[in-house]
C-alpha cells in the first residue's frame, strides 16, 4: 500500500492562498487515482477533488470549483492542491488518498496525519 504524507497547511486570511502537497511513497498502479478530502470539526469528511494521475483529469466538489486546482509532479510522486480565494468555510484538516481505482479512492480509510488549513481574519 502506498504511504502518503500531506503538508503545506497553515493559517491564512480570507481570500488568501495555500498549496498543499501529498507525497506518495509508492508508484503506479497504487496511486492511479489520488484524492483530496477534508474534515472540519463536527462534520463528516468530504471529498474535495479526485484526480486520475494517468490523465490528469480531475473532478472537484462544487464548493471549490474555480478556486482549487490539482496538479501533479509525476517524477516526485507528488500531487498538489492549490487553494486560492480561501474562505472561512474551507477551514478543515485536509487529507489525501491514493488507490489503484476510483472506487477504492472514494472508499479510502487509511488516513494519514493530514494537514490543517485555517482561514480566519
Amino acid at each position: 500500500q502506498v504511504q502518503l504524507v500531506e503538508s503545506g497547511g497553515g493559517s491564512v486570511q480570507p481570500g488568501g492562498s495555500l498549496r498543499l502537497s501529498c507525497a506518495a511513497s509508492g508508484s503506479t498502479p497504487s496511486n492511479n487515482y489520488m484524492g483530496w478530502f477534508r474534515q472540519a470539526p463536527g462534520r463528516e469528511r468530504e471529498r474535495v477533488a479526485i484526480t486520475d494521475t494517468r490523465t490528469g483529469s480531475t473532478a472537484y466538489t462544487d464548493s471549490v470549483k474555480g478556486r482549487f486546482t490539482v496538479s501533479q509532479d509525476s517524477a516526485k510522486n507528488t500531487v498538489y492542491l492549490q487553494m486560492n480565494s480561501l474562505k472561512p468555510e474551507d477551514t478543515a484538516m485536509y487529507y489525501c488518498a491514493a488507490a489503484p481505482d476510483l472506487n477504492r479512492v472514494l472508499r479510502y480509510n487509511a488516513w494519514g496525519q493530514g494537514t490543517q488549513v485555517t482561514v480566519s481574519s
